[in-house]
């Protein structure tokens, strides 16, 4: 049986998340608003610990562990942001955390991720070879596996980010975030849901890793095959955890070409003078195609995190 988070359980993790992370501010721009004609609130989780979102959902996960699976230690498989945020929770926790990482992983990540003294086991970049290596790694360490997204814990942590934004900012006409695995996505729809009943839930993909897009308006699970964007954070197929939440709880989800990933993230970085990285930058660009209706409307937008290699910018 599928165990899926309530809003309570969400409560409870950010009961837990607030003693650790930060709340992260929410952003406007007066130029990016007068380009698309509505108002923009971005939560920009690019200034949270490990500079992502995904640092809300270790948090509750490792700390949810009885002191008993504590002690075994954590494991996962990460491109980066996870990765870093289970190593510092770990960390924090005073427990080892063991990471498998793809070899092509941002060159930031993986030194993040050394920084937090994880032990990092390297993996060919594909799904399989991922699942396979953690699979390894947990049979010899007897570490407890933290999945980057189909993982109830987690899915309460990524939820706290829409509810502080909702609580600060009060009303939404939608709330749009990146889709990948789908933790985010489907935290934010539990919490949205529940505090804003008619607020609109939208994810952005990648048009060359559209595996969420296909998934959700078939209303039948589809895997990522050999993805291709430079959204290095959205390469995963969706967990079934997350899949059901979306299938229940999100309106509508779109997709958005590398142009204009690009695109929205130089705009960011130009008008609101921040770092973001390019999954980031995915709900703005399916904004700045047109896919999603904005005008007159007041949208958030999560700004899932700020790990770029400055060595290799696309602009």
């Amino acid at each position: 049986m599928l165990f899926i988070p309530t809003y309570s359980d969400i409560e409870k993790a950010h009961d837990i998340i607030k003693k650790y992370a930060h709340c992260t501010p929410v952003f406007t721009s007066s130029a990016i608003d007068t380009i698309v004609g509505g108002r923009l609130f971005f939560k920009c989780e690019n200034f949270q610990k490990v500079g992502a979102f995904k640092f809300r959902g270790a948090i509750n996960a490792i700390f949810s562990l009885s002191e008993t699976e504590a002690k075994k230690g954590v494991a996962t498989h990460s491109s980066g942001n996870h990765a870093a945020a289970v190593a510092l929770a770990a960390k924090l926790r005073g427990i080892p955390a063991h990471i498998v990482m793809p070899d092509n992983s941002p060159e930031i990540k993986k030194r993040a991720v050394a920084g937090y003294n994880a032990s990092i086991t390297f993996c060919a970049p594909t799904l399989q070879a991922r699942e396979t290596t953690l699979a390894k790694v947990v049979e010899r360490t007897g570490a407890n596996e933290v999945h980057p997204y189909n993982n109830f814990y987690v899915i309460a942590g990524q939820g706290t980010a829409a509810k502080e934004m909702i609580e600060e900012k009060k009303d939404f006409d939608s709330i749009i975030t990146p889709v990948g695995g789908g933790g985010l996505l489907s935290g934010t729809a539990i919490s949205t849901k529940t505090l804003l009943p008619n607020c609109k839930i939208i994810a952005a993909e990648p048009a060359g890793a559209d595996d969420a897009f296909r998934s959700f308006h078939s209303k039948k699970f589809i895997a990522s095959k050999n993805p291709k964007t430079i959204a290095d954070g959205l390469l995963t197929s969706l967990g079934e955890r997350n899949f059901k939440i979306i299938l229940s709880s999100v309106d509508n989800i779109v997709t958005v070409s590398e142009e204009n990933i690009v695109a929205a993230m130089r705009l960011v970085w130009e008008r609101m003078k921040i770092i973001i990285e390019p999954s980031s930058a995915v709900p703005l660009a399916a904004i700045l195609e047109k896919k999603i209706d904005v005008r007159n409307k007041r949208v958030g937008i999560i700004l899932t995190g700020g790990n770029i290699d400055l060595e290799r910018l696309p602009f």
